[in-house]
């Protein structure tokens, strides 16, 4: 399972074997149960996480209601990045969905590496504009997307979030109350 950041690392820029070794080294894996909270609104992050196994939740609290802004699963990373790199309390929660196997990064670890490696510091910057346009895509389909478009986008690029997910979460997420989704549902059953 520590291969599967390897991995990942090794898509972005092919990495010496001194640079695999150093970061499974230092590499941090916890597990969490599903509920467990990473990180609560005005908490300030000093984490980051890579999914190995399961389902992560970052969300908002509103006038007492949840909403949902994203769910991270499998080789994807976990970062409140305004918090992280500003040193900042968090407006948002984040928690474990599912039960979950993490990689935990801090920053100290992080610096360290990229002091012995200057490389890693280049993968983690590309890191970074992966999230980065995975987060502008996901605000794109807010602004130009109905609810039934997002709907099938979710359905047709992450169709696992349908199995282990609560519906109440998945009309969060694509911005409706459950009875909305409900009805999105029957709408697009009707039209198969």
């Amino acid at each position: 399972m520590t291969h599967k950041l390897i991995n990942y690392f090794n898509q972005i820029i092919p990495l010496s074997e001194d640079e695999k070794n150093a970061i499974l080294e230092t590499l941090t894996i916890k597990s969490f149960k599903k509920g467990a909270i990473l990180l609560k609104e005005g908490e300030t992050s000093s984490e980051a996480y890579f999914v190995l196994e399961g389902c992560v939740r970052q969300f908002y609290i509103v006038d007492g209601e949840e909403l949902t802004n994203n769910f991270f699963t499998e080789e994807q990373w976990v970062v409140a990045i305004k918090s992280i790199s500003q040193g900042i309390p968090s407006d948002h929660f984040i928690d474990c969905c599912t039960d979950c196997q993490l990689v935990v990064g801090n920053r100290d670890k992080e610096e360290e590496l990229y002091r012995r490696f200057p490389k890693l510091e280049t993968i983690s910057r590309k890191v970074m504009e992966l999230v980065f346009a995975e987060q502008q895509e996901i605000m794109a389909a807010y602004l130009t997307e109905s609810p039934e478009q997002r709907y099938l986008r979710l359905l047709k690029t992450r169709p696992n979030l349908f199995q282990i997910l609560p519906q109440y979460q998945i009309a969060s997420y694509i911005g409706v109350k459950p009875e909305s989704l409900s009805r999105i549902r029957k709408r697009i059953q009707g039209k198969s």
